[in-house]
């Protein structure tokens, strides 16, 4: 792997160039809390210096570029992403910390899969014509010129390609900002649409600190349209940033709560399965995780006791080894907060039923920790961790499951377990969710609409509708004929 992060790029990408930045990161490897390398921050000279490339890309050569190139060039990039994935994965997994079977299985393939899928809309973007009495009207979808994307940590690389899929197939330039703390897999990428041909200041990657990079992007005149993945708290300031600079297009995929019911005739042994994969895929760092876990009274007990020897025997370590399930937390601010929920979980009565504390004596190891006897007015079972760490509290009956359900701020996702669909949709029609899984959770592909309710943001990543949220429509009025 030392290959690998030799070749890694560290500056900033922008009109096609690897620049430096006003300031370095340190950038650590959460597995022994060493320093991997040094990437450029971005500040107010280069984040301008990003968004003008990208200004003058669309207005000069993007926006008269054919449905058809883009779409070849997409292509192209897909390709080169797929000749590379496994670098690609390695330098995530090192970065990140997620487990290299995942980031291979999981992330790496999204890629190209995501682009390949996006690309094919580029030249099928179409209006429509309304005639009314005396006037006809071509309803035009138009981009909308210069885009930011702002891009957490969990999943870097997977993240960024669900935003500059859609921004490039209708026809934007965009300027993506990666988390300070994994920035490189984006960095790579960037690598590879220059190879790609895509034109100077198309595509244009920066990294830096959200209170800095971050606000001036979201502040930043010359952007129209923002999307934002992360934290509600983080998701608040875009928004505001927005109303007082331009009021540019706002998308929030913001954090979740999410609840997995369990009913008493689901088959138990799938059920425990799923409950892992919902809450401790990625260490519990995705803000689809099934975290609430209510479970029917009559199955309560046996659930637990399965649950347990289940989580158990889960392989904890190198996340570079092929045996490897859990990893560490993605940095030691990370960990540090899943400690302090932890801790505040124990103080407020919870009982841990498994784990609960630091594994091994470097980096950022959590061992994956679940709560029993937990009440709903507890900070662990209202706040999103963002970590391996699950409350399992029971319910009596169908009315009081979706009543627990939607106690909540969050409204990502959520998950149902019965043999009886009768039951299932009923509870999914009631969930107050843009998500609802049924006998399976954390299901992901590029086809369908992800995005939440309530303080789990606006807007939707993925699939057909999230088209709209990269253009802007124009009625063209032709007089045939109406009276003055």
């Amino acid at each position: 792997f030392t290959k690998t992060l030799t070749a890694v790029q560290r500056g900033l990408f922008i009109n096609n160039e690897f620049v430096s930045g006003s300031s370095q990161i340190k950038v650590v490897n959460p597995s022994n809390g060493k320093v991997i390398l040094e990437a450029e921050a971005a500040g107010k000279e280069e984040v301008d210096a990003a968004v003008f490339a990208a200004d003058k890309a669309y207005k000069e050569v993007w926006s008269k570029t054919t449905p058809s190139h883009r779409r070849d060039l997409m292509l192209r990039l897909a390709d080169l992403i797929e000749r590379d994935q496994e670098e690609i994965a390695q330098i995530e997994t090192i970065d990140g910390g997620k487990p290299i079977t995942f980031t291979r299985s999981v992330d790496t393939k999204f890629l190209s899969e995501c682009l390949r899928y996006f690309a094919g809309w580029a030249d099928k973007l179409q209006g429509k014509v309304i005639e009314t009495e005396g006037v006809l009207t071509m309803v035009r979808h138009e981009p909308i010129g210069v885009c930011a994307a702002i891009v957490p940590w969990n999943f870097p690389s997977l993240l960024l390609m669900t935003k500059l899929g859609p921004a490039l197939a209708t026809g934007n330039t965009i300027v993506a900002k990666s988390s300070e703390i994994t920035p490189l897999s984006a960095l790579k990428i960037a690598a590879l649409a220059k190879e790609a041909g895509f034109p100077p200041g198309v595509i244009n990657i920066i990294t830096g600190y959200g209170e800095t990079t971050g606000e001036l992007l979201s502040r930043h005149k010359a952007v129209r349209k923002i999307t934002f993945t992360g934290s509600t708290r983080a998701g608040r300031l875009v928004m505001k940033a927005s109303a007082e600079s331009n009021m540019k297009k706002v998308t929030l995929e913001l954090g979740g709560k999410s609840p997995n019911i369990i009913f008493e005739d689901a088959d138990i042994d799938k059920a425990v399965k799923w409950a892992y994969r919902g809450i401790y895929f990625h260490q519990g760092q995705v803000c689809t995780s099934g975290s609430r876990i209510y479970v029917q009274e009559s199955i309560y007990d046996d659930f637990i006791k399965r649950f347990k020897e289940y989580v158990g025997y889960a392989p904890i370590g190198n996340p570079l080894a092929d045996s490897t399930i859990h990893g560490p937390q993605a940095s030691k601010t990370q960990y540090d907060r899943v400690m302090g929920y932890i801790e505040a979980g124990k103080q407020e009565g919870a009982t841990v039923a498994l784990g609960g504390a630091r594994w091994g004596n470097e980096g950022y190891f959590i061992q994956p920790t679940i709560f029993t006897d937990v009440k709903e007015d507890m900070t662990i079972m209202k706040e999103e961790i963002f970590g391996p760490v699950v409350c399992v509290s029971k319910f009596k009956d169908r009315d009081e499951a979706i009543q627990l359900a939607n106690n909540s701020d969050y409204g990502l996702a959520a998950a149902v377990f019965s043999q009886n669909l009768d039951t299932c949709l009923d509870v999914s029609e009631q969930i107050q969710s843009g998500i609802v899984w049924i006998n399976c959770i954390n299901m992901f592909d590029t086809a369908t609409p992800f995005g939440g309710y309530k303080g789990s943001g606006f807007g939707r990543e993925g699939g057909e509708y999230v088209l709209a949220e990269y253009t802007q429509v124009k009625a063209v009025k032709i007089n045939r004929g109406a009276p003055v």
